[in-house]
């Protein structure tokens, strides 16, 4: 469908891709991966026709569409979502003329080839699209697309003013999900979907008629959804068959590869030198030195591709804690006519690792600030253990970083009597060596903000950990390092988070909170999402 073909581009010196291949078809399910600058965002506009190559070209049949999810700053106004919803369907007569054109392409063509059973699947997929264009069924759609996003039927007719960035990316996306284009492109799809509807958006992309291309830091969601990965690394262009922990393994073993090549031909080159050496000054053997020292000269290198730097994180050893960490009981809520809380009690303990998951405005980020201290509430009573000490990660703790401070300075700042604490390895651990310590945390980059974040937490030792997001902006190999330090972590934990990956290799325990309740359950998150299939069937 989609032809990628010996493409190169530089920006300047530094090569962003040489001469890549790849093809893309009508049913793939393919993650893109590759570090921070490998050039996916480049490569995504490429496919958009956003960016030309400086060679090769990149060929997509006039009937075949992309559709496109950035990762935020989308937003509508002066619509109810219902409207805004029903404009994916506003181009009935170009599908009608797609179908009419695919007809007489698929007259000309040999029936026996890839390229013609590609065009049946298309235009099957359009067929049902249009079907779906008679105003019933185009709300039954609209409907269903929208609820799995998380909206209520009340929902729809509200103005889309109303609804906050998030939401507003939500929408987006079930937009995309009602045009259904050839090519579906998802940057980080899953970072404004809580738990619920990020399930359910797996279900439904399993079923998506077209090709799906995804950039996500989520692991579990790239592992339920992808069967196909395209590294791009150095330049080039990996493809592996199958998902990101195939991806993982097959990269691994091909490093290992590289090494004992490399270790080989280092022996090889060693043996000839020493053969050149010993007998360069014999005439009789000059015929076979020279033959030697030419192979040696054309003799390709074997390099071992380099591996990013990883960071490392460790928290501080923990206060002794008591058995109780925290106690609330007929908690209260209310933010004006909205009740959040009603007769709420929970307890958390030694040792406790909880998961707290729920739609969005359920109350989550609500509740771990009340555990925090930090958010007041109307009735019911809050109780510390004796010798629980709290650290806190807020949700935009990172956003909040003083823009006047450099990078030390910003950590410096939470010092408190505690002289075990080292600023600057801790941010060393963390990637920010050398003069990268005297940044203005204003020209930082997400995932570097949340660092700073997670750097200014190793400076108080705790016993209770409460993280409200803190995997926002990190990469894959980031939220391993810190799932490691948390299983390092000797106190109790409650986590706020949408990556099921990285919740399932640190809980024990999920709080379920929703508007009519809280129900605590001991399993980790993908148990908890089988147990709500479960109880839906």
């Amino acid at each position: 469908m989609i032809f990628i073909k010996e493409v190169s581009l530089a920006y300047g010196h530094k090569k962003i891709f040489e001469e890549i291949s790849e093809t893309i078809g009508p049913r793939d399910r393919i993650a893109l991966v590759g570090s921070n600058g490998s050039g996916k965002t480049t490569l995504l506009r490429m496919l958009m026709g956003e960016e030309k190559p400086d060679s090769g070209m990149i060929e997509r049949p006039d009937y075949a569409t992309v559709g496109y999810l950035p990762q935020d700053g989308i937003s509508a106004s002066g619509h109810s979502l219902r409207e805004e919803a029903g404009k994916a369907f506003a181009d009935v007569q170009s599908l009608r003329e797609k179908l009419d054109e695919a007809e007489v392409k698929l007259g000309e063509m040999e029936p026996d080839t890839e390229e013609f059973y590609d065009l049946i699947d298309l235009m099957g997929a359009w067929e049902e699209q249009l079907a779906s264009f008679e105003p019933e069924k185009m709300n039954a759609r609209i409907e269903k697309i929208m609820m799995g996003m998380g909206f209520s039927i009340t929902d729809m007719d509200r103005q889309l003013e109303e609804f906050s960035g998030g939401w507003q990316m939500r929408i987006a996306l079930g937009k995309l999900l009602l045009q259904t284009p050839s090519l579906l492109i998802l940057d980080e799809p899953t970072n404004h979907l809580d738990v619920v509807s990020q399930h359910w958006l797996e279900h439904y992309l399993k079923r998506y008629q077209g090709a799906i291309l995804v950039i996500s830091h989520d692991r579990a969601f790239l592992e339920a959804v992808t069967e196909r990965t395209l590294e791009l690394k150095m330049g080039s262009l990996n493809s592996y068959k199958g998902n990101y922990g195939f991806f993982l393994k097959e990269s691994a073993a091909r490093i290992e590869r590289q090494r004992k090549a490399s270790v080989n031909q280092k022996k090889e080159i060693q043996k000839e030198k020493e053969f050149i050496n010993r007998f360069r000054s014999n005439i009789k053997k000059a015929a076979m030195v020279q033959s030697r020292i030419k192979a040696l000269d054309k003799m390709e290198i074997v390099k071992v591709e380099a591996e990013e730097k990883k960071i490392y994180f460790r928290f501080p050893p923990s206060p002794p804690a008591s058995q109780k960490v925290v106690e609330v009981e007929n908690l209260c809520k209310s933010y004006d006519d909205l009740e959040v809380f009603n007769g709420l009690d929970l307890r958390i303990e030694k040792g406790d690792r909880i998961a707290v998951v729920g739609v969005n405005g359920a109350g989550k980020s609500t509740l771990v600030r009340i555990l925090a201290g930090v958010e007041p509430f109307q009735e019911g009573n809050r109780d510390l253990g004796v010798n629980t000490v709290i650290g806190y990660f807020a949700q935009h703790q990172a956003e909040e970083l003083n823009p006047a401070n450099d990078v030390l300075s910003e950590v410096e700042e939470v010092l408190h009597d505690n002289p075990d604490a080292n600023p600057r390895a801790a941010l060393g651990a963390l990637l920010f060596s050398g003069n990268d310590v005297f940044k203005k945390t204003s020209v930082l980059s997400g995932g570097e903000r949340n660092r700073v974040a997670l750097a200014k937490l190793l400076m108080k030792p705790c016993n209770f950990l409460i993280m409200d997001e803190p995997t926002n902006h990190l990469d894959i190999r980031s939220k391993e390092v810190l799932q490691e330090a948390l299983n390092l972590f000797e106190g109790a934990a409650i986590i706020v988070s949408h990556d099921r990956f990285f919740l399932d290799g640190v809980v024990t325990k999920v709080l379920e909170v929703s508007p009519n309740k809280t129900r605590m359950l001991t399993c980790n998150v993908t148990e908890y999402m089988e147990r709500l299939d479960t109880e839906e069937a």
